[in-house]
């Protein structure tokens, strides 16, 4: 059994969602200075790095993201290579051979090369899934959708995917770090902190390959 790690490590120069405030970490005791422990403060956007978005995030008075459904967040996963392709649209995604039944995908594009440096300025020219592969997805069984950006949507266009997404209760997963992923099926487990009334939560993310 091999585990793939393919969670963002967080740290304070990581790239974060325009306007949203930096990382930030500080120690509020350190054995360094002779203090008996060492603990660390933390300060961050809940959808920094590899993160969970819940209906809350796009969607008013709707469910948050402790009460997501864990049987979606674990199970069979396929990944697949769309590096060839600049925006995922319904043919798009129809073009990538995605079996009948895929209930959770993770799409590999070429925002993972932009991870090779992680503290890269924000790149709004990423891809994203748009309001025609959103409905793909939901009419074709997707449960849960993973990318590898901070965004499950372009940047020209952010609601109609995630209302779309969201309202259908399928679980988005973004910031996902697939570089050296090997397209396939795996075994994925990801689970976001359990944050009270939050529209979504960092997760750690992995891919068993048996």
């Amino acid at each position: 059994m091999t585990i793939h790690d393919i969670t963002l490590t967080i740290h304070r120069s990581l790239v974060v969602w325009p306007m949203s405030p930096t990382v930030a970490l500080s120690h509020l005791s350190h054995q360094a200075k002779g203090e008996d422990a060492t603990v660390t403060y933390m300060s961050l956007n809940v959808h920094t790095g590899t993160h969970v978005d819940a209906p809350r995030h796009f969607l008013a008075g709707q469910s948050t993201v402790e009460t997501l459904d864990l049987d979606v967040l674990v199970g069979p996963a396929l990944v697949v290579d769309a590096r060839s392709i600049e925006r995922l649209t319904a043919d798009a995604l129809a073009s990538l051979n995605i079996p009948p039944g895929t209930e959770r995908l993770l799409v590999l594009t070429r925002n993972s090369e932009l991870w090779n440096d992680n503290t890269h300025p924000f790149a709004e020219d990423y891809v994203g899934v748009d309001a025609s592969g959103a409905q793909w997805l939901i009419d074709n069984g997707v449960r849960l959708i993973g990318v590898d950006y901070l965004s499950v949507a372009p940047y020209d266009e952010l609601e109609p995917p995630h209302t779309l997404l969201l309202g259908a209760d399928v679980v988005i997963v973004e910031g996902l770090d697939l570089r050296g992923i090997k397209p396939g099926e795996y075994q994925f487990v990801c689970l976001p902190l359990k944050i009270a009334d939050s529209d979504g939560s960092p997760a750690r993310a992995i891919l068993i390959e048996t």
